[in-house]
């Protein structure tokens, strides 16, 4: 009996998942897609290529290809905040907490290259996306940090006279820029391990003097 060709393989497996993971079969091809040929100049045909489905199968779960990029960015935000809850719960030392919070930020996008590349580049590319990403998780993000931050000026760990707010975009901005160096940079290194760089920095900053 002949053996089925890789592509008729890929397709008879993702044919036979649940209807769940066959949209997180989907949504992985995307960002894959995403990150190798760039948003704009990728189509809904070359995801359904890469996820071994017919691109009307990709239709039945995304409205859009809009729709696709808008769905990665909300799951990893999604499942990122409720990581972050569980990291954080029972911690008290807001230090730690920021801590903890770094090496998921940078652990989680130094472990995916192509999500990395889809959130550092891919979706800056378009204001109306940023715009849209800004009002929805990334907000809850924040309002993590933040409660951080604030909780370390309550208690006098940090400087009151920073707003929290303030200083909870420039902790995500210190994260961000390093994760962004991180997709362009040509040396090979791990990000995660610049977490503890970027807290210390932080903490120096922000602590009570």
């Amino acid at each position: 009996m002949p053996t089925p060709a890789p592509s008729a393989r890929r397709l008879t497996v993702v044919k036979n998942t649940a209807p769940a993971d066959k949209r997180d079969a989907i949504l992985r091809a995307a960002t894959r897609v995403f990150a190798q040929n760039g948003y704009f100049q990728s189509q809904v045909a070359d995801v359904a290529r890469v996820a071994g489905v017919a691109a009307g199968t990709v239709y039945l779960y995304f409205k859009s290809k809009d729709d696709l990029l808008v769905s990665i960015f909300e799951r990893s935000m999604r499942e990122v905040i409720v990581e972050g809850r569980a990291a954080l719960d029972g911690v008290d030392d807001p230090a730690e907490r920021l801590r903890r919070i770094a090496h998921l930020h940078l652990g989680r996008l130094g472990k995916d290259k192509h999500l990395a590349v889809v959130f550092q580049v891919e979706l800056r590319q378009s204001v109306k996306f940023m715009e849209r990403f800004s009002e929805t998780f990334l907000q809850d993000y924040f309002k993590l940090i933040r409660a951080t931050i604030a909780d370390g000026q309550q208690g006098g760990a940090f400087r009151r006279d920073i707003s929290a707010t303030t200083a909870t975009k420039i902790f995500f901005g210190a994260l961000d820029e390093m994760a962004t160096n991180w997709v362009l940079s040509r040396r090979k290194y791990t990000l995660a391990a610049e977490a503890d760089a970027v807290v210390d920095l932080f903490i120096n900053g922000v602590g009570r003097r």
